[in-house]
């Protein structure tokens, strides 16, 4: 993420005003335990460093390696909870936060992180994912049934409003839950989801895709057969590429294709179990039971029969 020089220099002021150089080393490596402020620095160990000089050294180094959010979710934190059971009040951080929030982003005191604004931008890293980043992640595969058939069968002009309006009816689904869209094919969509509740986050946009579709296709499809589609959702670790064919490659993102293509049926949510760990009873009565999959085992949701 591209952080404004303004915010940079408050946050350096809020660091030497607040705490001192060895516990602003001691933060900074709570999101780089690996940090070396002398060797960052080039500055000789036996030489003392300043408050200020660490300051600047080390909001320069954790913007420069795009750890700049994660560092001011880490002081946050420090100054609401404490560190190793001592208080660290940090003078000034509060402004830091809303200085961010101005520049898009939405501080989330639930979770204690910060979030796009999606209302502003909906960037598929969040801007917060870099590339060779790896992080537990909830993906929903959408895919247009027969799509090849539908293109033949119906008048172009008619063929790009049912889509736009598909693709709408996705991106309010996904976005609307702090979810990105990786992909979209002209067939289908891949989407992931990073914070908060993702697994849930997931299945609800899954969910509320099919009853959206379900009413379009009664009230407003202009096309002469319904727009059909099967959705998967599934979980596990990724690693995040900037490039979209090596982002594909992961494991976690061929199995959500694989659960949608041979396992879920027409008009229907194929999710595997793994969502349903944290999720509560109620989210799950309106899945069907446990089904055997390649990838695992899978549950069924359906707008017309809430258990297939």
């Amino acid at each position: 993420m591209k952080v404004k020089s303004a915010t940079i220099s408050l946050c350096r002021k809020t660091l030497y005003e607040s705490i001192s150089a060895e516990t602003m080393l001691r933060f900074v490596r709570l999101v780089d335990p690996e940090y070396d402020l002398y060797a960052r620095s080039g500055i000789p160990e036996n030489i003392p460093i300043t408050n200020q000089m660490a300051a600047q050294r080390i909001v320069e180094d954790i913007v420069e390696d795009g750890r700049f959010i994660d560092f001011v979710e880490a002081l946050v934190k420090v100054d609401s909870e404490g560190y190793m059971g001592r208080s660290y009040p940090i003078k000034g951080l509060g402004q830091v936060v809303k200085t961010l929030t101005r520049d898009g982003f939405v501080f989330d005191r639930a979770t204690g992180q910060f979030f796009e604004n999606s209302s502003e931008r909906a960037s598929p890293d969040w801007g917060r994912l870099r590339d060779g980043d790896e992080r537990q992640v909830a993906v929903l595969r959408l895919d247009v049934v027969a799509n090849s058939v539908l293109v033949k069968r119906n008048a172009a002009d008619k063929v790009e409003k049912a889509y736009s309006a598909l693709r709408s009816i996705v991106y309010r689904a996904v976005v609307g839950r702090f979810g990105r869209l990786w992909s979209w094919e002209g067939d289908g969509a891949l989407a992931a989801f990073l914070f908060g509740q993702k697994e849930r986050s997931a299945l609800l946009a899954g969910v509320e895709i099919l009853n959206e579709l379900f009413f379009f296709n009664r009230l407003s499809n202009p096309l002469d057969e319904p727009l059909r589609v099967r959705i998967a959702a599934h979980a596990g670790p990724i690693r995040y590429r900037e490039n979209v064919m090596e982002l594909l490659k992961n494991d976690t993102l061929k199995d959500v294709v694989t659960i949608e293509s041979s396992s879920t049926p027409t008009d229907t949510l194929g999710a595997s179990a793994n969502l349903f760990l944290s999720i509560d009873r109620v989210m799950q009565d309106r899945f069907g039971p446990e089904r055997q999959s390649p990838v695992g085992k899978i549950r069924h949701y359906a707008v017309n029969l809430e258990r297939v």
